[in-house]
């Protein structure tokens, strides 16, 4: 345990009292009102996902919720992965495409973040929000699994400001399976993600997935850009 963690928290997280990264009011990471930005899924038409599964977004990428989502991605508030990852639990049974595997066992399958992203981050912040998602559907009675099958190469760029062509060009020959995370042959998954811009990462993930013997049910984010 490395000087100045209790346990993978920081001293100053246990000596500050949380607030809510939304608006600020103590007492928890994410208030009641914050929460409730992300509302019922709606879905999103983005040209490279509109022939693999369909996508939706609890919320736009604005305002409250924007800000929720940088906090968590960019600004180390990992206690918000709970609550976010609670919202995407709450919302997934009720989509018409959804469906765990024969075993009633739900697949999801988070998006693969760059290694010099992951670390700076504190890990994979997409894995950590999907294990929260699952933590979700199981504490309501869904068994749920967190299948980490995508692996992005060396060389892969930030996507922030790229274009679709420069999104797709920068996942080409670089976004791939990994085996050691991959759930059992057939099994049918959901693809979860933070934030849709362009819909390159979202169909790249669902090809590479598809191809491989895993259909791809739908995609569910936090936001549409």
């Amino acid at each position: 345990m490395g000087p100045g963690r209790v346990r993978g928290v920081g001293v100053l997280e246990l000596l500050l009292p949380a607030s809510c990264a939304g608006c600020g009011a103590p007492g928890a990471a994410c208030c009641p009102q914050c929460v409730a930005m992300f509302g019922r899924p709606e879905r999103v038409a983005r040209g490279p996902t509109a022939r693999t599964a369909p996508v939706y977004a609890l919320a736009r990428y604005r305002d409250v919720a924007r800000r929720l989502v940088l906090h968590y991605k960019e600004r180390g508030r990992r206690d918000l992965a709970g609550p976010l990852g609670g919202v995407l639990a709450a919302a997934l049974p009720h989509l018409p495409e959804a469906q765990p595997d024969a075993d009633g066992v739900w697949w999801l399958v988070p998006a693969p973040s760059r290694r010099v992203a992951s670390r700076v981050r504190g890990g994979p912040h997409l894995r950590r929000l999907a294990g929260a998602c699952a933590a979700g559907l199981a504490g309501s009675g869904r068994p749920a699994a967190v299948a980490p099958a995508l692996r992005l190469g060396a060389g892969a760029r930030d996507a922030v400001g790229l274009s679709r062509e420069q999104r797709a060009a920068n996942l080409a020959g670089r976004l791939r399976l990994d085996p050691r995370g991959v759930p059992p042959p057939g099994t049918p998954v959901i693809l979860l993600d933070d934030v849709i811009t362009t819909g390159a990462t979202a169909a790249a993930c669902t090809h590479t997935l598809t191809a491989a013997g895993f259909p791809v049910r739908l995609i569910l984010t936090l936001t549409a850009a």
